[in-house]
């Protein structure tokens, strides 16, 4: 039972990592259309017209597909001060309940988030802008992510449960750096 449980921690780390990358192309994306924008302003005299409005929703998109992977990275910006007073098991006790927490708020986010993205899909919901964009396809990536970073909270709070059985064998398990910010 113990595999299979290890074999889901991988696959929702490795959905967290197609959500980073998926940021990666988006944030080039982003650049790639600025840039342009640039371009065809400073050289031409003229716009693109759908930059800044494109590059909005590409902002939003590429904030919620980063939420599992920043996660996973332990790169969310956490208040540590409990930790140095708490250690060993009580510490990873700490963690899961945080970790609930975390979990039961992000299932609620990812909820909304798709009552969010119906409401546009059958409502045919269009942006105001010149390009007329069906909001439903920025609007997609908000559960995503959401669901995403669901996913890495249920996987980090299993972790916690190995961690606690001296069984991480076959889970890559990250630590906390003790340095950060300093």
């Amino acid at each position: 039972m113990s595999r299979y449980i290890k074999k889901l921690i991988n696959g929702i780390d490795f959905l967290s990592g197609v959500g980073g990358f998926l940021t990666g192309v988006m944030m080039c994306a982003g650049v790639g259309l600025i840039a342009a924008e640039i371009v065809y302003r400073g050289g031409f005299n003229k716009t693109l017209y759908v930059a800044e409005e494109y590059a909005g929703y590409l902002m939003a998109m590429l904030t919620f597909c980063a939420l599992g992977y920043t996660l996973r990275e332990r790169g969310h910006i956490r208040m540590t001060f409990l930790h140095k007073v708490i250690t060993g098991r009580p510490r990873i006790y700490l963690d899961m309940i945080c970790i609930t927490i975390g979990f039961c708020f992000c299932l609620t986010l990812t909820y909304y988030t798709a009552i969010f993205f119906w409401d546009a899909y059958v409502t045919g919901a269009r942006s105001m802008q010149v390009s007329r964009t069906q909001l439903a396809i920025p609007k997609f990536f908000l559960p995503l992510g959401a669901s995403i970073l669901t996913l890495q909270f249920l996987s980090e709070f299993l972790k916690n449960i190995f961690i606690l059985r001296n069984d991480t064998q076959g889970i890559n398990i990250k630590e906390e750096a003790s340095n950060q910010g300093r």
